[in-house]
């Protein structure tokens, strides 16, 4: 088995392009490129490469983001009234595509509603894309919300049935084990929100699998098998197998079956044990299936992101390599720690193999403002100007002294623009007249900065160190 550690070795190698200094990570002989893809964005939550060959973000203050995976450029394309948001765990989270896309453009969301945790509640509702905006919603389900534990990640699978899972709102598991509450559960729906008849607890129960925690992550493999990511306590996170009608176990097991309690209570009620488990917890989140020749090293698994728990020392991307059936982790591999941000969430470019990486800052339950960061196949890599056809932005020198001087595309000439720190307080501000212009950042003090620039709703943003 391989360390756990991260064998990778990082360096940072910085390129001369006209738009970014990079660092370059190298995969086991893979090299990567990192790019700030967006900066500034608050909580990223559920991002995903969207059937328009866009990348999508929810935002757990309740935007939906239209990104430009090229250049970055996004719009904001709905704008909820949540229940949470910033510096609480429900909000705006998970997301879905309908799979016949070219016939029926919607989109599947789920969010947390209401004042307090008393009275929350948690929809998921079901929009129409026109092209801008995303309108017409539809509430498919309600289920309760609370302060904390609200799963909400959403899955189509092949057989056009949506996954939802659902948290046990903090009520110490007394939901999880009721099957008449729809709260701990993973539940199966059709994608117009009514019940599969082939459901494993009848056509009246919306109900797939029980006794689950706060499942925050699913992906599906290429066999048709489900993989989730299940918060435990204070001990044993689990990456599980989802199949219908198991018991999960929460709260009368945790982790895999062990002591006489436990054993019984897994052999009376069937329990499903993980794969993998882990003890003390890291709080693991979103997660795919790797299947793409870009980065070898990483086919046949399944990239999860860490939050790193409460305490915030285990932050990172793991890398499960599974057996050739996926019904084993031989092994696990671990990157991107030395960031020290919370991983919500991570994405693939089908077309590049490059993942995308949804940080949350620093500090339980996640505050921003954050990065999308971008880890780019050196093979799939030529960014050399603005970007034809695309909304874009280049800024150098990077780092910058004195100046920065600024390239902008014909669409976002008469845009305004923000200097921001890394603490969201915004330093400069002015507009940009031209294509070319340059901006005076002398008295500004050494440190990192982005600079967010908007124009009839199109927004993008750049990194830039002034030393």
């Amino acid at each position: 088995m391989k360390n756990l550690h991260s064998f990778l070795t990082a360096f940072a190698l910085f390129l001369c392009t006209s738009s970014v200094a990079q660092t370059q990570w190298d995969i086991e002989g893979t090299l990567l490129n990192e790019y700030d893809l967006v900066t500034g964005v608050q909580i990223p939550w559920d991002i995903q490469w969207g059937p328009d060959d866009m990348l999508w973000s929810t935002t757990r203050l309740g935007d939906v983001l239209h990104i430009d995976p090229e250049t970055g450029s996004y719009t904001v394309v709905l704008d909820l009234n949540v229940f949470g948001g910033d510096g609480a765990e429900p909000g705006l989270l998970g997301m879905a595509f309908h799979p016949d896309w070219e016939n029926n453009q919607k989109v599947f969301l789920v969010y947390c509603t209401g004042f307090n945790w008393n009275n929350a509640s948690e929809k998921l509702s079901v929009f129409d894309w026109n092209g801008t905006n995303l309108v017409n919603e539809e509430v498919l389900l309600t289920v309760d919300a609370g302060g904390i534990h609200n799963g909400s990640r959403l899955l189509v699978l092949p057989d056009n049935t949506l996954l939802m899972t659902t948290g046990d709102t903090g009520d110490g598991g007394d939901s999880s084990q009721d099957l008449d509450h729809l709260n701990g559960k993973t539940l199966r729906l059709n994608l117009d929100g009514s019940i599969p008849s082939d459901n494993p607890f009848g056509p009246n129960s919306y109900v797939y699998t029980w006794g689950h925690r706060n499942s925050q992550g699913l992906c599906l493999a290429p066999d048709g098998t489900i993989y989730s990511s299940e918060h435990g306590q204070s001990n044993w996170d689990e990456f599980n197998i989802i199949e219908a009608g198991r018991n999960y176990g929460w709260p009368n097991v945790e982790g895999p079956c062990g002591g006489a309690s436990e054993m019984a209570f897994c052999e009376e009620y069937n329990v499903m044990e993980p794969l993998r488990s882990w003890a003390p917890c890291v709080a693991v989140n979103g997660m795919e299936y790797y299947n793409h020749p870009a980065i070898p090293a990483w086919n046949n698994c399944v990239l999860l992101s860490v939050l790193g728990g409460l305490s915030g020392q285990y932050e990172r991307l793991s890398v499960l390599h599974l057996s050739d059936d996926g019904t084993e982790v031989e092994s696990e591999d671990q990157y991107f720690s030395e960031f020290n941000q919370r991983i919500r969430d991570i994405a693939i470019n089908p077309n590049t193999g490059a993942i995308y990486v949804a940080f949350n800052g620093p500090t339980y339950p996640g505050y921003g403002p954050n990065i999308i960061k971008e880890f780019r196949p050196n093979e799939y890599d030529s960014v050399d100007g603005i970007s034809e056809g695309h909304i874009d932005l280049l800024i150098y020198p990077v780092p910058a002294t004195s100046i920065i001087n600024v390239e902008i595309s014909d669409k976002l000439i008469g845009g305004n623009y923000k200097v921001i720190d890394y603490h969201g307080k915004t330093v400069l501000s002015g507009s940009l007249n031209s294509s070319n212009e340059v901006i005076n950042v002398s008295s500004l003090s050494r440190a990192n900065y982005y600079i967010l620039l908007e124009n009839n709703g199109a927004i993008i943003t750049r990194t830039f160190t002034l030393q």
